[in-house]
């Protein structure tokens, strides 16, 4: 897929990377993280408009830690210095960088220079800044004018104009640093020189381009599971190849209340794609019978997936034409994996559920480049329905990882309608934006004592697990009004016959997970 020129995020360990490459796209720059262990020819291969170096945990004047090769500020790139990287390029144009003593964490209290220069132009001349950082660079290279200062960095702004290059040493791309986006902006735009330009229509024109360019006349299939990743990619190659374009919707059972109507009627209304559904709930739900064990769960629902996927594949394919499959990975799966390279064969990581290695098909990833946000935002441009583009997220094996023990008809019942409510409530509220994800979750296995209608009953609990996070990696429960709480509680328990007791889960992402299986 085609991509303009990125602004370079050198990752040096940093717990920020992805985050600084959000913030860069947010002001219309498009961004790339590389490892700090790049060559600067290879980085320079990228064709880069700008190179951001992040902050990391090392020390850089300790034996071993990741250094800035100093020929990168020989090439005439403009350069960007965070935390880390602004001590390492310190460093390596001649600056000095030493541990004063004056470690500073968290919420820090920033004085700007009456020479603010570009980047704190215009600012408060005191405001708070996000630190973390044990080391201090306590001399500028020669040329820089430093423009701001904290009580434990005499040294915690500087730029170069001349050379284009600047940095903090606090971190502008968090939201506890006042005016951050600003700093960021200011050196994308006037120093580096660079117009914001990666908005959403430019990405999908883009994008039909490329694919269009990449099928031909080819036929064309996406394992189509119903979530916005999924439903946006194949929109996108629906408006680049048309009709040579089937989606497969693999109904296994373990969805939701209203998600196969979803897409069966809604998506295919939105967009037109042709849409083979197979109907496999019978054949998941025997696999299942009496499986208590998640792993277990997930293993036959990922054997169980490839076999009907590749059938129904086969049946679309009889024609011998189809070359390619369109997934939805997106740039987070691919900076976890290390990187990626677009293999032309199925990996069994790939969400449209593992695949097996003969099922040979090159791979179209036309959101491999984007985080979650954004494809959200080609979603609405695309015009898919509001319900699909802010679906949360949802586990491939479904609710069988939401009921704790085996799985049955009368369990995913029970748990159906449970989650419908507190989906129902949350919506209400005006709340579902606000939710990263919320898992309702049925203790099958379990049984509690409660009093209804005057009488003893000996039902379920069921467990709310409404959790805020912007990448999953790490999370925390969400303070959910009582009030609405209350609400579905009550909903459930008078609604739901099976179950007479509602829970919170108030654990954190570490030490728990998001889903309970």
């Amino acid at each position: 897929m085609t991509t303009p020129r990125p602004v370079l995020v050198v990752d040096y360990g940093a717990q920020y990377a992805q985050l600084i490459a959000r913030r860069v796209r947010e002001a219309k720059v498009y961004s790339e993280i590389v490892p700090h262990t790049m060559p600067v020819k290879d980085m320079l291969a990228k064709d880069p408009v700008a190179i951001i170096l992040s902050g990391g945990p090392s020390s850089v004047y300790e034996v071993g830690a990741p250094q800035v090769d100093s020929d990168l500020f020989e090439t005439g790139v403009p350069v960007f210095g965070i935390c880390y990287g602004f001590q390492a390029m310190a460093q390596a144009l001649g600056g000095t960088v030493a541990h004063t003593g004056g470690r500073e964490f968290g919420g820090t209290q920033l004085t700007v220079a009456p020479e603010a220069g570009v980047l704190l132009r215009d600012l408060p001349a005191s405001l708070p800044v996000w630190m973390s950082h044990g080391d201090s660079v306590t001399a500028a290279p020669a040329g820089f004018t430093v423009t701001a200062a904290t009580p434990g960095a005499e040294v915690a702004a500087f730029e170069d104009l001349a050379g284009r290059r600047a940095g903090t040493q606090f971190h502008p791309e968090v939201m506890h640093t006042a005016h951050g986006q600003d700093v960021l902006t200011r050196f994308l735009y006037d120093i580096a020189g660079i117009a914001p330009s990666w908005t959403p229509d430019n990405i999908i024109d883009d994008q039909v381009e490329a694919i269009r360019a990449r099928v031909g006349d080819k036929e064309v299939i996406c394992g189509l599971s119903g979530g916005v990743d999924s439903a946006v990619a194949a929109a996108l190659v629906h408006k680049a190849v048309g009709d040579q374009l089937t989606c497969v919707f693999v109904d296994h059972g373990l969805l939701r209340a209203g998600e196969a109507e979803q897409v069966e009627k809604d998506y295919v209304a939105a967009t037109g794609v042709k849409l083979k559904v197979v109907d496999a709930a019978d054949r998941f739900l025997a696999a299942l019978d009496g499986v208590t064990d998640p792993e277990q769960k997930r293993k036959i629902i990922g054997r169980e997936f490839i076999r009907v996927f590749e059938q129904a594949a086969r049946e679309v394919a009889a024609s011998g034409d189809v070359e390619f499959l369109v997934q939805g990975t997106l740039y987070p799966d691919v900076v976890e994996s290390g990187g990626g390279t677009g293999t032309a064969n199925i990996k069994s990581h790939h969400n449209v559920g593992g695949l097996p290695e003969d099922l040979k098909f090159a791979l179209v990833e036309p959101l491999r480049t984007l985080f979650k946000d954004e494809v959200r935002t080609i979603g609405h441009a695309l015009g898919l329905p509001e319900a699909m583009v802010w679906r949360h997220p949802f586990p491939g094996p479904g609710l069988a990882i939401r009921i704790i023990g085996a799985v049955d008809r009368d369990r995913l019942d029970i748990l159906r309608a449970a989650d419908l409510i507190a989906r129902e409530e949350l919506t209400a509220a005006g709340l579902d934006r606000d939710v990263w994800q919320f898992p309702v979750v049925l203790l099958a296995d379990v049984r509690s004592v409660g009093v209804q209608g005057d009488g003893r009953t000996y039902g379920h609990p069921v467990v709310l697990r409404p959790v805020s996070s912007e990448d999953a990696m790490t999370a925390d429960w969400s303070r959910l009004p009582y009030d609405v709480i209350t609400r579905i509680s009550t909903r459930i328990t008078n609604e739901v016959r099976e179950v007479n007791r509602v829970v919170l889960d108030v654990t954190s992402k570490p030490p728990g997970t998001i889903e309970w299986e």
